[in-house]
């Protein structure tokens, strides 16, 4: 009969106890959190390792966010080279291509018994273009500099497109079987060289 009143009174304490959600906190410590968040996982990308602890750790907490600002940065950057009769094609081309291609070799992961939701995998496809993105801003850098740069551009596009795939295979052969894998690496190869050439020919 003694423990009831402290009860009701800690019960009460615990209901009128603020509770602190993400729509308490100020705007600027939301948006840098996301910032955080996008470069812990782009990190992850340019640094993939075969047998990291925990490499798909970061990406499984997916997001669109940092695919959809490496899709938009690489859109943009294409659209500026083209010519201006056709930069919204070239900009909606490379929107549509980007995400259209990721959904498909995520799809194609799936049916061969891939461990990772749809979202997951269009994340980590996203987030694998990264390298090409930074070889198209390097071209842009080099065609501005110089005149003949179609040895230098091959060079730096390749690099990029290495890159990414190598990225994007260590993580499918995490959620593939090693039975299936090249199944699942081949969509993925022609969809970062089918981007790959497009940068190369801006």
């Amino acid at each position: 009969a003694t423990v009831a009143p402290h009860l009701h009174t800690a019960m009460a304490q615990m209901d009128q106890s603020p509770v602190f959600t993400t729509l308490d906190e100020k705007v600027t410590d939301t948006i840098m959190r996301d910032v955080r968040q996008v470069a812990s996982k782009l990190k992850v990308v340019l640094l993939p390792r075969e047998n990291q602890e925990g490499i798909l750790q970061k990406l499984k907490e997916w997001d669109l966010w940092g695919p959809l600002m490496v899709c938009l940065t690489l859109s943009i950057m294409l659209s500026i080279t083209a010519p201006p009769d056709q930069a919204a094609l070239v900009f909606a081309g490379v929107f549509v291509l980007v995400w259209c291609g990721a959904a498909v070799v995520t799809v194609n992961a799936q049916l061969l018994g891939g461990t990772i939701s749809f979202f997951q995998s269009v994340c980590i496809l996203g987030y694998c273009v990264f390298p090409l993105d930074v070889a198209c801003f390097a071209g842009l850098l080099v065609k501005g500099m110089f005149t003949n740069t179609i040895v230098t551009r091959t060079i730096i596009v390749s690099v990029g497109f290495v890159w990414s795939t190598r990225a994007s295979v260590v993580f499918m052969s995490q959620i593939i079987a090693p039975e299936r894998k090249v199944l699942a690496v081949f969509p993925v190869f022609l969809f970062y060289i089918f981007i790959s050439w497009m940068v190369l020919i801006q």
